[in-house]
């Protein structure tokens, strides 16, 4: 991964596997970041090629190769890379030498399940997360009892619940009485379960299958496969139909 120097603190950290962008700019907000010893909160700070830059007294520095997984994370397993009140991490699932650079895209909570995204890109995760690219996100989602039509039909329209922004869905499936498939395109926290919550549903199972072209496909809980760029690019392009299907030459 080549850098052109002087290069913007946030946009090194991001490609040094610390995070998105937005979430390095939290990191040296907050005071953790230190250049040459010195602790640096200016955003705008640059970082020259011979700079020393360290997280939370941790040197970071840009990787040779950036990385792309799809994981099947497992209920039970938490995204965060640390939490003193946690053991099963899901990007310990992902064996590979280079494990510490990577960071997920988005998030699954604890109790739900499926596909999700680990890189050290920050600028592809960025460009995922962020709300105008409206990338879609696939769900299967069960109940304790039968789902009602007319529920999800008035989510499509928008519902307020605990903050000033509607939550939505983009599209929806009932594909039995307590079996239904749900898109979003946004990334709201808990956003499914707040929705059926509100309807008085009680969530029993909640799979994410799908980001973008992305499937979660054949692959088994706790197992993960490398993401080739061409399906980033299909991805951050809104395409939804696998490259592979596609016929694509790698």
């Amino acid at each position: 991964m080549k850098l052109e120097y002087p290069i913007r603190l946030q946009a090194y950290m991001a490609k040094s596997g610390c995070g998105s962008r937005r979430f390095c700019e939290t990191l040296i907000t907050a005071g953790r970041v230190t250049i040459n010893t010195k602790r640096v909160t200016e955003l705008g700070t640059k970082v020259n090629e011979e700079d020393v830059v360290m997280v939370d007294d941790q040197l970071v520095e840009p990787a040779d190769r950036t990385y792309y997984y799809a994981l099947y994370k497992p209920r039970g397993y938490v995204c965060t890379n640390y939490d003193p009140n946690e053991k099963l991490y899901a990007r310990d699932l992902i064996d590979i030498a280079d494990k510490n650079l990577l960071f997920h895209i988005g998030r699954l909570d604890k109790e739900s399940s499926g596909l999700i995204l680990f890189t050290n890109d920050g600028d592809v995760a960025q460009k995922v997360m962020h709300p105008s690219r409206e990338i879609e996100k696939e769900y299967l989602v069960s109940c304790s009892t039968e789902v009602r039509r007319e529920d999800l039909e008035e989510a499509l329209k928008g519902i307020y619940i605990d903050i000033p922004q509607p939550y939505r869905i983009k599209r929806f499936e009932i594909l039995s009485k307590k079996w239904v498939k749900i898109i979003l395109t946004e990334g709201k926290n808990r956003e499914i379960r707040k929705i059926f919550s509100y309807y008085g549903y009680d969530v029993k199972q909640l799979v994410r299958m799908r980001i973008g072209c992305i499937e979660l496909g054949d692959m088994q809980p706790g197992q993960y496969r490398a993401v080739f760029p061409s399906e980033i690019e299909a991805m951050l392009k809104g395409e939804t139909e696998p490259v592979k299907k596609r016929k694509v030459s790698w």
